[in-house]
């Protein structure tokens, strides 16, 4: 299996499953305006939302840098490693903030945002071909 291509697919999902445990059994939910549904939203509801916002902001930065790592030959291992790494950061991020659980949610962001700097560091390190 390619660990890479599916990190960065459960990475562009997690956007939605936020969205999901914002909307998680509510009967109220208003699917013809849901942004301003979701901006009324307390408690666990609105965090989740913000969680969704940030999981959209991560993605791009991280989907960058696997490809830069693929594009300049990183060892798969460590791509492997470093987008799986990336993954789990981003789920205890979700669940921190859910939890509203402020410090370690901190801590998680700074492990998936590093794994994302490994990443575009390896491929700044490796040798360039043909040039």
């Amino acid at each position: 299996m390619n660990w890479t291509y599916l990190s960065i697919l459960m990475a562009g999902l997690l956007p939605m499953a936020c969205a999901g445990i914002a909307k998680l059994g509510f009967k109220d939910y208003d699917n013809h305006n849901p942004r301003a549904w979701l901006a009324k939203q307390t408690g666990f509801r609105a965090r989740a939302n913000a969680a969704q916002a940030n999981s959209f902001e991560a993605f791009p930065f991280f989907a960058a840098a696997v490809l830069l790592a693929l594009l300049a030959n990183v060892d798969h291992g460590r791509i492997d490693a470093l987008s799986i790494g990336f993954v789990v950061a981003r789920v205890a991020y979700i669940a921190c903030y859910v939890a509203d659980w402020a410090t370690l949610r901190s801590t998680v962001w700074t492990v998936g945002y590093g794994c994302t700097i490994a990443l575009i560091v390896l491929a700044m390190q490796a040798p360039l071909k043909g040039g």
